[in-house]
């Protein structure tokens, strides 16, 4: 069976070609403008790949709600041009195909319980630290779904004893998103991320936020494996730093060796890489055969 998936993100679109075991052959990646000149290269790419399903996980907010006049469409986004956008219905305009559609962390926490990190468990959170701050959760071997779906990115942290940055999120001006992620980064230090590798306090701070965020996500759904990736996170020295300050903040009430003793396997990068969102977008397609 030939699939298509797109992992559909703020910044690109990266569309690819795959099969049911998950296999990626080809991708592209395509710069996120407007939906006009995206969608075309979009459609472009799929247009003579003769796929017989398609899988999209996507940038939100966005409408799961199948029996809702807005299914498929991405909602109230900060992203110019793209909010109340019909990403679905513009896709099946082109092509008369199935088509999975989840948010792009829940798609990728599908994949990595599928093929990558959390292969074999009924339950992992994946949470990507990037232009934005994204969180998906499988529990129980269903991804997470509930009034709209899970907005992880977005909860309230305690600030920083030094951190003086007003947060930037346009909505909650100071929630997790506001201070963490990258364009946060950038704002607070007044360079990129990548320009900043050797200032410990940067990353110290940068994880002072996110383990925050990881504890309550352990106490309120207790996920089997905790996977973390996006573009802050190719800073490898942010994973045992938020590990060790997760184990602070739960300061053993949670009595489990992964929490204990093997935090280094609980808490850690995508195992499948880069392609943790399109092979997740597959796995969408899997849950409409079952």
């Amino acid at each position: 069976m030939i699939i298509g998936a797109i992992e559909a993100g703020g910044t690109k679109f990266v569309c690819g070609i795959g099969n049911t075991d998950g296999v990626i052959s080809e991708r592209v990646s395509i710069p996120t403008t407007t939906p006009e000149e995206t969608m075309a290269e979009v459609v472009a790419f799929f247009k003579d790949k003769e796929i017989e399903a398609l899988g999209v996980g996507s940038f939100g907010p966005v409408d799961l709600d199948q029996s809702s006049s807005t299914y498929g469409f991405i909602t109230s986004t900060p992203k110019p041009h793209w909010a109340q956008f019909d990403l679905v219905g513009e896709l099946k305009k082109h092509f008369d195909v199935p088509v999975g559609f989840d948010t792009d962390v829940n798609a990728a926490a599908l994949g990595e319980s599928l093929w990558g990190a959390a292969k074999g468990l009924d339950s992992c959170l994946y949470m990507t630290v990037g232009t934005g701050i994204g969180v998906g959760a499988l529990a129980e071997g269903k991804l997470v779904h509930g009034l709209t779906h899970p907005e992880m990115g977005h909860i309230m942290v305690r600030r920083h004893k030094d951190d003086t940055f007003a947060g930037r999120c346009p909505f909650h001006v100071d929630c997790l998103e506001g201070m963490a992620a990258g364009p946060a980064i950038q704002d607070r230090w007044g360079k990129k991320g990548h320009e900043l590798e050797g200032s410990p306090e940067v990353w110290e701070m940068e994880a002072h936020y996110l383990a925050q965020a990881i504890a309550n996500y352990v106490l309120i759904l207790s996920p089997k494996k905790v996977i973390v990736g996006g573009g802050v996170m190719k800073q490898k020295q942010l994973y045992p730093l938020v590990r060790e300050k997760v184990k602070e903040i739960l300061g053993g009430y949670v009595q489990h060796e992964q929490i204990l003793e093997r935090m280094d396997e609980y808490i850690v990068a995508p195992g499948l890489g880069d392609n943790a969102g399109l092979a997740g977008a597959i796995g969408l397609v899997k849950t409409l055969q079952t």
